[in-house]
């Protein structure tokens, strides 16, 4: 009996011990998968502008396109954060707190180079693909605009007028084109620093008596500003002497026309300039990873059009143009697939 006991319980403790094994191997699979799937997540941080421009709604309807096509597939999710603008995406991403960005073109060179607003190269900074154009809206309340075009800001005789947020992609790119025109805009004026809504609102309520504001055409805040404000306002116009001027160093810019009734009580038809803005990302960023947003972007072109007017001059054919710095890797690769040539300026280091 004791012997028949011994023996039972020592089957018995076999088999525990064997249980004990099975789940000890299943625990192992299952953390190991979990270890495996949490490793193939990456979440990307978008970052953009202000609320009131192009940037942000683009960039949520990028990170929407990503996340819809990539996430159960690949696990990769970009998350579109409104910020500053271009000066502090360049920030955002040098410092690795967004991975990708969009950048007025200008940005591009300026940092790649040093120049600018930019000290110092930023060799980290990768091309993905140029996006819609970013159309210059110089406004200005009509009784100033004397001529109509962008040298009335120099008579403004100490007048507010915001040229953008502080360190933001419009006071850059604002102060580079009014400086390429030798309009001493820092004296003729009294600069104010705000973001696209709050200036909307401010020339609303007659504090200031223009604005500056680069975007995708139609903008957010020009139109709420034409509409609350009515014919007092109008936008200034550039000659081709002047766009020349502007393009003297960086040949980014071409003209742009806004037809007459884009804008609320604006009928008549205005010729500004524009240029590209641009899609980066960090050079660290995994090649696939940036293949695969390229080609989830490219190929659902159509639901991207339908989120903003602006991005339907986001076209495979215009995507490499005035991209001012080498395309990443994952991008090119891309671009290869597709036919395209990826010029020498552009090819990844």
């Amino acid at each position: 009996m004791c012997c028949t006991r011994s023996n039972q319980a020592s089957s018995r403790g076999i088999d525990v011990r064997a249980l004990g094994r099975l789940v000890f191997l299943l625990l192992i699979a299952l953390g190991g998968g979990c270890s495996e799937n949490l490793s193939t997540n990456r979440p990307y941080i978008l970052s953009t502008a202000t609320t009131g421009g192009t940037y942000y709604p683009v960039g949520v309807a990028l990170a929407t396109i990503t996340k819809a096509h990539l996430y159960d597939t690949e696990g990769i999710t970009l998350s579109a954060i409104s910020s500053a603008g271009s000066m502090e995406n360049i920030k955002l991403m040098r410092d690795n707190q967004a991975q990708f960005a969009i950048l007025q073109g200008i940005f591009v060179p300026w940092a790649w180079n040093g120049d600018g607003p930019i000290s110092r190269p930023q060799p980290w900074l990768r091309t993905i693909s140029a996006l819609w154009q970013n159309t210059d809206h110089f406004v200005l309340t009509r009784e100033l605009a004397t001529t109509g075009t962008i040298t009335d800001i120099a008579a403004l005789n100490g007048e507010r007028f915001v040229i953008g947020a502080r360190n933001s992609g419009a006071e850059r790119s604002g102060s580079h084109i009014l400086d390429a025109l030798g309009i001493d805009f820092r004296n003729s004026t009294s600069l104010a620093y705000m973001g696209y809504g709050a200036t909307a609102n401010a020339i609303q309520d007659g504090t200031i008596v223009g604005m500056n504001v680069p975007a995708g055409v139609p903008v957010t805040a020009i139109t709420r500003a034409f509409a609350m404000v009515g014919e007092d306002l109008t936008l200034l116009s550039f000659t081709e002497e002047q766009l020349e001027l502007v393009n003297r160093k960086y040949p980014l810019w071409s003209r742009y026309e806004i037809p007459g009734d884009t804008y609320p009580n604006l009928p008549e038809t205005i010729q500004t300039i524009s240029h590209p803005n641009v899609f980066a990302v960090r050079a660290d960023i995994p090649d696939e990873d940036v293949y695969q947003i390229t080609k989830a972007i490219f190929e659902n072109l159509a639901a991207l059009h339908e989120i903003h007017k602006a991005t339907r001059e986001v076209t495979l054919d215009k995507a490499l143009v005035g991209l001012g710095a080498p395309l990443h890797p994952g991008a090119a690769r891309y671009y290869r697939e597709q036919g395209i040539e990826i010029p020498p300026e552009l090819t990844p280091p």
